[in-house]
């Protein structure tokens, strides 16, 4: 299950992601985020497991501008591979 949380500060938007990120997450969090205008994080604090498609997303967000906070260091070491 994954649980999303919307908050504002000033000039971004965030979003705190906890539980499981699956695949099937992709395409919604793709969709919340293509409706905001203001920078975007992620905090990603609460995350247990990530799928192979979720890395690639992360990475895509990552690349967009978006800042990733709280990113587990195993995910940042699969962003690292997925971006080389």
């Amino acid at each position: 299950m994954l649980r999303i949380q919307r908050w504002t500060d000033g000039d971004r938007v965030g979003f705190t992601l906890s539980g499981r990120i699956e695949a099937s997450h992709v395409a919604d969090l793709e969709a919340l985020l293509a409706r905001e205008t203001q920078a975007v994080v992620l905090d990603l604090v609460g995350v247990t497991v990530v799928a192979a498609e979720v890395i690639r997303f992360l990475a895509q967000c990552e690349a967009a501008g978006a800042e990733l906070r709280n990113c587990p260091a195993y995910v940042r070491v699969w962003i690292t591979q997925q971006s080389s």
